[in-house]
């Protein structure tokens, strides 16, 4: 009887036991997760890692509906194993905090416009340069108020948006407050 069920529940004890038990003496440990802002290597979605603003991605339109509703639109091109772009992502999380209600704000991964035609003023390939980050300011008649690479100083985000919207600057000279650091942003949309 005794050998009857040992030879039922064996296969089940011998399975729990793997689950149960680190093994690190079988080369079997988990590896500890590793996120690098100063490498090209990829993390995962750059603004709920380094910005604490996962809200972000996907934008809450396209360009061609932005444009058609005649919104001021701020375009920020970024890799997500990109360590420039890593780095800049809290700037953009304050550019949401700053401006949400008043532009449409769109962090686009370029993976999809690489190596495609561009198909004119409504399509985001049409302004993109190759490089990571870039900032395009687009007003609300689609006239680029700011086209730049690199880490764009806010204060300079900050005056082009200022123009396309006629709303003024911001209080505080424009210098980010973010302060927080990979905090959870949730929202609730009813329908």
């Amino acid at each position: 009887m005794l050998v009857c069920w040992l030879r039922r529940s064996l296969p089940a004890l011998c399975l729990l036991l793997l689950t149960l038990l680190p093994l690190p003496w079988l080369g079997l440990a988990p590896l500890p997760a590793r996120a690098a802002l100063t490498t090209n290597s990829y993390d995962g979605n750059i603004y709920s890692l380094y910005a604490g603003n996962g809200s972000l991605v996907p934008p809450r339109s396209t360009l061609e509906q932005a444009m058609a509703a005649g919104r001021p639109v701020v375009i920020v091109y970024y890799l997500d194993d990109a360590s420039a772009s890593k780095r800049y992502a809290p700037v953009v999380s304050e550019l949401q905090r700053l401006w949400g209600n008043a532009v449409e704000l769109m962090p686009l991964a370029t993976d999809s416009l690489q190596n495609r035609p561009d198909n004119g003023p409504t399509d985001p390939a049409h302004y993109w340069s190759g490089l990571v980050p870039q900032v395009v300011v687009l007003d609300g008649t689609g006239t680029v108020r700011l086209n730049a690479d690199g880490p764009v100083e806010l204060n300079r985000i900050n005056a082009a948006i200022s123009a396309s919207t006629g709303l003024p600057l911001p209080q505080g000279d424009g210098q980010e407050t973010t302060v927080s650091f990979n905090e959870l942003n949730s929202e609730v949309v009813s329908r």
